[in-house]
C-alpha cells in the first residue's frame, strides 16, 4: 500500500493543527504498513481506538479556535466533523461484526478525508486564523 507523505500542500500553516494532521497521516501509514504485511485486521482495533481519540482531540481543538475567533463557516465545518465521527463509528461497528475488507475501507476513507477535507475545507480557515494571529 502506498504511504502518505506530509507535503506543504497539506499544511494549513498553523503549527498545532499541522501537527495533529501529521498524527492522522501517521495512523493511516501505520494501517498501510500493517496491510502490506498482511496484518491489517490484527492491528485495526488499536488503530480505530487511536482514531477515535484523535478525532475527539483534533476536532475539539479546531472547533475551539473557530469559536474563539468567530470563524464564519464554523457550523458547516463542525457538521463535517460530525459526519466523520459518524462514519468512523459505522466502520468500527462493521469491524466488530467481522467484515473482512474493513482495513482497506478505512484506509480508502481516511485517504479521501485528507484529500477532500484537509486540502479543501481546512485550507479555507487557514488565512482567517492567520489574520487573527493564530500560527
Amino acid at each position: 500500500m502506498p504511504k502518505i507523505e506530509w507535503t506543504d500542500d497539506l499544511s494549513v500553516r498553523i503549527w498545532a493543527i499541522d501537527n495533529e494532521h501529521k498524527k492522522l497521516i501517521m495512523l493511516i501509514n501505520k494501517l498501510s504498513d500493517s496491510m502490506s504485511q498482511g496484518q491489517g485486521q490484527s492491528v485495526l482495533a488499536g488503530i480505530l481506538s487511536e482514531l477515535a481519540n484523535y478525532t475527539k482531540t483534533h476536532f475539539k481543538n479546531e472547533e475551539a479556535l473557530m469559536e474563539k475567533h468567530g470563524y464564519p463557516k464554523q457550523d458547516d465545518h463542525k457538521k463535517q466533523h460530525t459526519e466523520l465521527v459518524n462514519k468512523l463509528n459505522e466502520l468500527q461497528s462493521d469491524y466488530n461484526s467481522g467484515k473482512i475488507s474493513l482495513s482497506l475501507s478505512i484506509f480508502n476513507f481516511l485517504t479521501s478525508w485528507i484529500q477532500n477535507h484537509i486540502k479543501k475545507e481546512d485550507k479555507r480557515y487557514s488565512e482567517f486564523f492567520i489574520e487573527k494571529g493564530v500560527v
